[in-house]
C-alpha cells in the first residue's frame, strides 16, 4: 500500500504553525498564498494564509454550509468559492481549526496584505475582512498576463513591496532589518528548490509522490516558506522519495498512463479523484498548481529584486504563449500522455480551458486533452457521475493508444 512516512511529520509540524498564529506571541499579517511572505516574516510578523483555510473548507466540506451565508450578504455563489466560504464561515462563527487545532476562530489579523498576482478577487476578499477587523489593508497591484516579465515590470513590484515596510514597522514597532529579510529570503529559496526536487521525483519511471499527494505536502511550502522548519521538511520529504525510485517504489503497482493536472484541486473530491486515477492505472505526475510555489529566482543577494521577479512571474500571472511554453516544458520532463483541465467555475484566472488553448497547444505538443467542470469549493458545480464517465474513457484511450503503449512504463 501506498504510503508517505513523513506525512506523519507534515501534520505535527502544520498543527505546530497554526496553534503559533493563536498563542499571542507576535503581531499577525495576513498574506496572499503568493504575496510577499518573505517581507513579512522578515518584519516580524506571523503570517495567516486564508486561501489555506480556503482550502480546508473545501477539503473538509464544510464550505457548502458556509458559502449561503456569503451570498446572503450579498456575495455572488459565481465569485470565488473560496472568498464565499471563507467569508460565510466567519459570519458563522466556524472553523475547522477549532476541531483539528484547538483555536477560538481565525486569527485576528495586525495587518491585511494581498497580490493580485493571481486574481482581482483577493483584493474584495481580504477588503472585507479588514473592515471586519478595522485593520490596516495593503495591496501589491504587479502587471498581469506577462508574456515577458522586463525590468520595468519588476521594478514597479520592487516599489509596491518596499512601500510596505513603514506599514509593517508602525505595526509591528520594529526597525526594518535588511540582514533579517535577506536569511528569510535565503531560506525561502532553499525551501523552494527543494520542494521543486520533490514534484520532480515524480519524472521518474516509478513516481514516488502523485499530484493529490502533492496537494496536501505543499503546506508548509505555502505558510512557513522563509523558515528553517519548512526547509528540513522538505529534506526529509525528498530524501524519502528519492529512497522509493532507489527501491523501484511507485505510488502505483502498474502505470498505464502519465497525466498532467492543470488548474485547481477539486478539494471535496481529492481521495475520490486520487482512487479513480489509480483504479485506471493513471499517474496524475504533474500540475500547474503544486508547481506555483516554485520560487526558483530568489536570490538573498538581490531580496527585493528577485522576490518582486518571481512573485510577478507565476504561472496564473503570465500571457497564454508563456503558458502554453511551460506546460510543453512540462510535458517534456515528465513523460505526459494526457492534461486533465479543471475548468474551475468560480476560479477563471486558474481556468485555461475555455479560450481554445487545449486545442492549440495539442497542436503543438500532440499531447491529448480532456476538460472536466468543478470548482475548488462548491461542489455544486462538480457532477460526479459525469466526471468518472468522462475520466475513465479518456483513460481508456490513452491507454490503448500507440504511442502510450510503446512506452511500457512499468514498475518492477
Amino acid at each position: 500500500m501506498h504510503k508517505i512516512e513523513s506525512t506523519a511529520t507534515l501534520k505535527a509540524i502544520m498543527g505546530e504553525y497554526f496553534r503559533s498564529l493563536g498563542s499571542g506571541a507576535k503581531k499577525i499579517a495576513w498574506c496572499t498564498s503568493v504575496g510577499p511572505a518573505e517581507l513579512l516574516r522578515a518584519a516580524g510578523f506571523e503570517v495567516y494564509f486564508p486561501e489555506n483555510h480556503g482550502a480546508l473548507l473545501g477539503a473538509t466540506r464544510a464550505a457548502m454550509d458556509h458559502i449561503p451565508e456569503a451570498v446572503k450578504c450579498g456575495y455572488s455563489g459565481h465569485v470565488c468559492s473560496y472568498t464565499t466560504s471563507d467569508i460565510g464561515a466567519y459570519l458563522r462563527k466556524e472553523t475547522p481549526l477549532q476541531d483539528h487545532y484547538g483555536l477560538q476562530g481565525i486569527p485576528k489579523p495586525d495587518l491585511i496584505v494581498y497580490n493580485t498576482n493571481q486574481c482581482r478577487e483577493v483584493q474584495d476578499w481580504f477588503g472585507f475582512f479588514a473592515r471586519e477587523f478595522k485593520c490596516p489593508i495593503a495591496g501589491v497591484h504587479p502587471p498581469r498576463h506577462l508574456e515577458e516579465v522586463t525590468d520595468a515590470e519588476v521594478a514597479l513590484v520592487v516599489k509596491q513591496f518596499k512601500d510596505l515596510v513603514p506599514i509593517c514597522t508602525a505595526i509591528t514597532g520594529q526597525a526594518w532589518d535588511e540582514d533579517r529579510f535577506k536569511e528569510v529570503v535565503k531560506l525561502s529559496k532553499e525551501a523552494t528548490l527543494l520542494w521543486q526536487r520533490v514534484l520532480k521525483t515524480a519524472a521518474s519511471d516509478t513516481p514516488p509522490i502523485s499530484f493529490f499527494d502533492g496537494t496536501i505536502h505543499m503546506g508548509p511550502i505555502v505558510v512557513l516558506r522563509g523558515t528553517e522548519v519548512a526547509k528540513a521538511y522538505y529534506a526529509q520529504l525528498l530524501q524519502e522519495l528519492e529512497g522509493k525510485i532507489a527501491q523501484g517504489q511507485g505510488f502505483l503497482p502498474k502505470v498505464r498512463s502519465r497525466i498532467f493536472w492543470e488548474g485547481m484541486p477539486i478539494w471535496g473530491k481529492i481521495r475520490m479523484l486520487s482512487d479513480l486515477f489509480a483504479e485506471n492505472g493513471a499517474a496524475v505526475v504533474a500540475s500547474t498548481y503544486c508547481s506555483s510555489w516554485v520560487f526558483d529566482q530568489f536570490d538573498e543577494a538581490d531580496p527585493w529584486t528577485s522576490t518582486a521577479r518571481a512573485y510577478t512571474g507565476i504561472f496564473i500571472n503570465r500571457g497564454e504563449g508563456a503558458k502554453m511554453k511551460m506546460l510543453a516544458e512540462w510535458f517534456g520532463e515528465y513523460g505526459i500522455d494526457g492534461i486533465v483541465y479543471h475548468d474551475s467555475k468560480t476560479c477563471f484566472n486558474n481556468s485555461n480551458a475555455k479560450m481554445g488553448m487545449p486545442e492549440r497547444l495539442k497542436a503543438i505538443t500532440g499531447v491529448p486533452s480532456l476538460i472536466i467542470e468543478g470548482d475548488l469549493c462548491d461542489l455544486r458545480f462538480f457532477s460526479e457521475g459525469q466526471s468518472i464517465t468522462k475520466i475513465e474513457t479518456f483513460l481508456e484511450q490513452l491507454a490503448e493508444s500507440p504511442a502510450v503503449h510503446s512506452r511500457k512504463r512499468t514498475v518492477q
